[in-house]
């Protein structure tokens, strides 16, 4: 049976579901905050607030609506391709959840307190260099500062973060799509949609018109904290406890099931949850399962449970738009920086 004790954000999304009586009762300040939004959206165009460009190509993958989208698999499956094509790559972010405030380059020894779980995932898993701070623009310049060879920077979140000059913008959309289409607090959305975007990708069944299409699996192993994995159908049949501390859990928990897992348990955590208070069952009665971003903060605790991957596949026709476009910029930078 599905435990969901502590995780409150899907109170949060029942209301942003649908235009009932709480998100109507919530509309006003959603006009505030449109006023705010379209301040702020004017000062950075009038110059009043700095925007920070960088001498390389940035590629800023995010979502307008509150909650993960999967960002941090889409982008770890951009930068394996943008590798295998030849390109350098860095990625910034701004590593949500961690507890030092300055910016710094993640180590793959680093604590999941300290950089935030998703960089240091992708920084264990990828091996490229990544950098956090709260300012996307300062850990680009530092990166680059770092790592003078770097060609491309990928920003993993940070759409709305306008202080820094992007060239390429991709927007991710999920099953939730855009809620009941209101702005913050009375629907999901951070700024107003539409808004312009190179490309927008879609892990819904069927994405509306002009969007792409990202199919989301589970990988077929899973991982221990030792290097070792087991094929993941291997779980079959185990009393097994499936712990997610992500935007949607139940997306996790549907997927382990449609992999024929049979979950005696399941608990769902707020996003970037600190595992620190979280009491672990006795030794003998489950098998933990988890999400591989979970497993950065759970197997520095103790090293028991499974980590089970996301595999990500993207639309080859997207891929082939945006190796156009990069190869465009690159070259064009080339050739400016030597006239």
């Amino acid at each position: 049976m599905a435990v969901n004790r502590y995780d409150k954000s899907g109170v949060w999304r029942g209301i942003w579901s649908r235009r009932g009586p709480l998100a109507l009762l919530l509309w006003p300040l959603s006009r505030l905050y449109a006023l705010a939004w379209a301040v702020r959206a004017s000062c950075y165009r009038l110059g009043l607030f700095r925007v920070t460009r960088v001498s390389v190509p940035v590629l800023v993958v995010g979502n307008v609506a509150v909650g993960g989208a999967g960002k941090t698999p889409v982008v770890m499956e951009l930068v394996r391709h943008l590798l295998g094509r030849g390109y350098r790559v860095g990625v910034v972010s701004r590593g949500h959840g961690r507890r030092d405030r300055t910016c710094l380059e993640v180590q793959a020894g680093d604590s999941a307190e300290r950089c935030g779980d998703e960089p240091l995932l992708i920084k264990r898993t990828l091996a490229v260099p990544v950098f956090v701070a709260k300012d996307r623009a300062q850990a680009a310049v530092s990166l680059l500062r770092q790592h003078p060879t770097i060609d491309v920077i990928v920003s993993d979140d940070g759409l709305q973060h306008v202080g820094l000059a992007r060239d390429l913008e991709i927007c991710l959309l999920d099953e939730t799509g855009l809620g009941n289409g209101l702005l913050l607090p009375a629907g999901p959305l951070r700024e107003p949609w539409p808004r312009p975007a190179d490309w927008v990708l879609n892990s819904s069944r069927h994405p509306a018109p002009g969007q792409f299409r990202v199919e989301r699996r589970l990988a077929d192993e899973a991982k221990r904290s030792d290097g070792s994995s087991v094929a993941l159908d291997t779980l079959r049949g185990k009393r097994l406890l499936a712990i997610a501390a992500i935007a949607h859990p139940e997306s996790f928990f549907a997927m382990l099931r449609e992999r024929g897992l049979d979950l005696a348990r399941t608990i769902a955590l707020p996003d970037h949850a600190d595992f620190g208070a979280f009491q672990w069952p006795a030794e003998d009665a489950y098998e933990l399962v988890f999400t591989e971003k979970d497993a950065t903060k759970i197997w520095a605790l103790h090293s028991r449970g499974w980590a089970v991957p996301l595999s990500i596949s993207l639309d080859p026709d997207f891929l082939s738009a945006l190796d156009e476009r990069l190869d465009r910029l690159s070259l064009r930078r080339e050739t400016r920086s030597n006239a």
